[in-house]
């Protein structure tokens, strides 16, 4: 059997070995957004056979953007060079290609992780002044965020091509913009968080507007050979909300304006949301989007198990597969499902000696079973 999940693929000018991503894990462990030892352990880990490209964490492009104290940012020159040394010893040790996912938490910022509860900071905790397409609070024991202004909104598409630059420093191979889970550029999108009466609100090319824009001048300043994506909920889960069909025609766009993925999720924009959890479950909402649209998907979601991953990809549903809870669970996945499928995966230079063809009897146990 030839495996699919196993097949190389190319973004640009990236290379890739599998189809296997290791997806952005918030980790509630920086300091004023600077990464640390903790990072280093975490990304340096799956570097070294996790996966075939590995993100960072949702990064945040200012501090306002964070969700909590605690996490990651590229809007200084400390958060910079602290996640230089990071990304400098992934690759210099490990196999996989690093991404970047560059966001602003919107509304859902000034809280606490959701380890702790997740709820919204008081004063006494350090709260501060959230922002928003509308003022319109998360839930109803949350603050109002700010309306952002038109000069506000033209100062946040600066900074998010800010950190782009920063991450091309830093040595990024890719960058995905988060426009899901609730974050500020999905609050944009969705009917249920965007009220405005201006260009930027109403209708859905008007909903679109900035989640486009904040694209366009990231694609400007990325270097041409190197991918960008987007991370997008197909649907809020919530009647009147953001849809599957939306999805598509933002999909459309964004492939027209050189966006070479989506990573499709769902949900989070609203606490009344009802997901029905179960194994996949979001692999149809990047299946329609790969063929309505015609561009290429990562499908994420309680996927863990590599025939699963091997059919999602076999069968076309998608062009990637991105495993979070499940790469936690076994940071050498890729390695083990390989050996399932009977397929070659890379292993970094000093994890050598325990690769299947130095380990005599599973080599001919897995060639036995692969045929």
């Amino acid at each position: 059997m030839t495996s699919r999940l196993f097949s190389p693929i190319e973004l640009r000018g990236l290379k890739l070995p599998n189809r296997v991503v290791v997806s952005p894990m918030c980790q509630y462990n920086s300091v004023d957004g600077s990464a640390g030892d903790w990072h280093l352990m975490h990304l340096g880990s799956f570097s070294l056979g996790a996966a075939g490209l590995v993100m960072t964490e949702m990064t945040n492009v200012n501090a306002v953007g964070r969700i909590s104290h605690k996490c990651a940012g590229l809007w200084s020159d400390a958060n910079e060079a602290a996640a230089k040394r990071v990304i400098d010893f992934c690759k210099t040790y490990g196999v996989a290609a690093q991404g970047i996912q560059l966001a602003h938490a919107g509304r859902k910022g000034s809280s606490h992780p959701p380890a702790a509860g997740g709820k919204a900071l008081t004063a006494e905790e350090g709260a501060w002044q959230t922002v928003a397409p509308s003022a319109l609070p998360y839930d109803a024991d949350w603050p109002a965020p700010r309306e952002l202004s038109k000069g506000d909104i033209g100062e946040l598409i600066g900074e998010f091509v800010a950190s782009a630059q920063r991450a091309e420093r830093i040595g990024y191979d890719l960058i995905e913009l988060h426009g899901g889970h609730g974050y500020l550029l999905h609050q944009f999108l969705s009917p249920l968080s965007n009220q405005r009466s201006d260009e930027y609100g109403g209708t859905l090319e008007n909903r679109m507007r900035l989640p486009l824009e904040v694209f366009a001048a990231v694609r400007k300043v990325w270097p041409a050979d190197k991918p960008l994506g987007m991370r997008v909920s197909a649907t809020d889960w919530v009647d009147g909300g953001w849809t599957p069909e939306e999805t598509v025609a933002l999909a459309r766009e964004l492939k027209a304006l050189g966006c070479d993925y989506l990573d499709v999720s769902t949900g989070g924009l609203d606490p009344r949301q009802q997901i029905p959890l179960a194994p996949g479950y979001q692999v149809s909402f990047g299946e329609k989007v790969r063929k309505e649209a015609g561009i290429a998907t990562m499908s994420v979601g309680l996927i863990t198990d590599a025939r699963q991953a091997e059919e999602i990809i076999a069968s076309g549903k998608a062009d990637f597969v991105a495993l979070a809870r499940g790469a936690m669970w076994d940071p050498r996945w890729a390695w083990h499902a390989a050996e399932e499928l009977g397929a070659e995966t890379p292993y970094a230079p000093k994890t050598m000696a325990c690769h299947p063809k130095m380990r005599p009897q599973i080599f001919t146990n897995r060639m036995a079973k692969a045929s």
